[in-house]
């Protein structure tokens, strides 16, 4: 586990079992498209243009099922269709910069499945989607929050669609079970005073916790905003001006400073892997983090992770003064450009992408690292068959997003990209700077975005 990723681990994990997910064969046949509630909606009228062919770029794979089940409904659409699809996959790290020289040069892919909030920064090159968008949240139950909130323009009160939100990959938190329990605690609890009680006895007990405080681009970002969002702060205020200094903020300073040492040393260094690297370990009891790590653990031929997987429990992270789950989650959003020659044959690919003989399938099959965006498939009967997982069904049902509560924008995942928010943590936590120091530093950092 030295140097396994959680890309790497989730890619093992699926070709271990050839494709096969945290389900067996029968209760995989059983949660493809059954249980999911269906209406009678017309679909929009989209005549293929004659001659048509599309090309389409996305991320690279998490899990092998993701290529596998993408591929091959890909396939499906060219054969019901006879349109031909070039289907291209890009690194993550590659795909952003690709997308920008997509929009400035008019040339390239038709369809690109991006991130989160990029058709924002797009809108004026995309075609409008709302057609599309209206149909499938009419036929498949609405669209949960954050779908609405990334795949409409800003200011259009979520009703122009921009683009089609096609899931998204959230972190609750996961946990040794009997660990929690020698710590006194029956399971993870929402109040933060008791959480904190939690991983101060489970540190006691030799089982520190582990929260990214490093560059690492989901896990520690999504500790620091969990750590603002579960005491009622926010980065950014609706009319689009930097909110870090607040008193909220200063509380959740104080709050990381007490739980830092209740917390594996090295955190402040950790990059994405390592709190998967430190729990497959059992050197750490309790962390944030994707399906990644119960899925290899329990698929795994070593005996000793398996018995960590029966020994950990996946849930919401502690909500705090939030009423929901201080959770947001990384979103796949497919833009289709002006450029195109095909819009109409584009957006019968995605219509058909989101079908549920299609889309149920897919989702099912990329073992709990998706989750949907249209309501009615979280009724799909997967979900269910394995309660470790059920958390990461609401990743989408959330109202936080990169930037919350500004409008979203160019500079709206700016934050992230430049760690602003975990320094701010990281200073304070360290004993490097005082709660009220660093909010005032990272404050006038996020006006060089934010400068309104």
């Amino acid at each position: 586990m030295d140097h396994l990723t959680r890309r790497q681990s989730l890619v093992l994990g699926a070709g271990a079992l050839g494709g096969a997910s945290l389900l067996g064969p029968r209760a995989r046949a059983q949660g493809m498209e059954a249980g999911v509630p269906v209406a009678d909606v017309k679909p929009p009228s989209l005549p293929i243009e004659k001659g048509a062919k599309l090309k389409v770029l996305r991320p690279a794979k998490f899990v092998a099922p993701d290529e596998t089940y993408f591929r091959a409904n890909t396939k499906k659409f060219t054969e019901t269709t006879g349109v031909p699809v070039e289907l291209d996959f890009i690194s993550w790290e590659q795909l952003r910069p690709q997308t920008a020289v997509t929009a400035n040069t008019g040339a390239g892919p038709d369809i690109i499945i991006g991130w989160s909030a990029d058709p924002q920064i797009y809108v004026s090159k995309l075609i409008d989607m709302s057609d599309l968008a209206g149909y499938l949240g009419a036929k498949y139950g609405g669209w949960f929050d954050l779908a609405t909130i990334y795949g409409t323009k800003w200011g259009s009160g979520g009703k122009q669609w921009i683009s089609i939100p096609m899931g998204g990959s959230s972190g609750p938190t996961v946990y040794r079970v009997s660990w929690v329990k020698e710590a006194g605690f029956d399971a993870i609890p929402n109040d933060l005073n008791q959480f904190l009680t939690l991983c101060q006895n489970l540190k006691k007990n030799g089982h520190p916790c582990g929260f990214a405080l490093g560059h690492a681009v989901g896990d520690a970002n999504g500790f620091a905003n969990w750590l603002l969002w579960s005491h009622g702060a926010c980065a950014i205020d609706e009319d689009g001006k930097v909110a870090i200094d607040s008193k909220e903020t200063i509380d959740a300073l104080n709050y990381c400073k007490e739980l830092y040492p209740t917390m594996i040393p090295g955190t402040t260094s950790w990059n994405d892997a390592s709190n998967n690297q430190a729990f497959a370990a059992g050197e750490i009891s309790v962390t944030f983090n994707g399906v990644s790590i119960y899925f290899v653990l329990k698929n795994s031929s070593d005996k000793r992770l398996n018995a960590i997987a029966a020994d950990t429990n996946n849930v919401l992270a502690p909500f705090g003064v939030s009423k929901q789950a201080p959770e947001s989650a990384l979103v796949v959003n497919a833009m289709v450009f002006k450029h195109t020659q095909y819009p109409n044959a584009a957006k019968e690919y995605l219509r058909f992408m989101m079908e549920a003989a299609q889309y149920g399938p897919w989702l099912s099959s990329c073992l709990g690292y998706w989750s949907e965006p249209l309501r009615a498939y979280a009724k799909m009967a997967f979900w269910d068959s394995d309660p470790k997982i059920a958390a990461y069904k609401a990743g989408m049902d959330t109202p936080y997003y990169d930037g919350y509560k500004g409008p979203i924008g160019a500079n709206s995942s700016a934050l992230a990209a430049n760690y602003i928010l975990v320094d701010m943590f990281a200073k304070v936590a360290t004993g490097n700077s005082s709660a009220a120091s660093a909010a005032k530093f990272a404050a006038n950092q996020a006006k060089r975005y934010y400068p309104g």
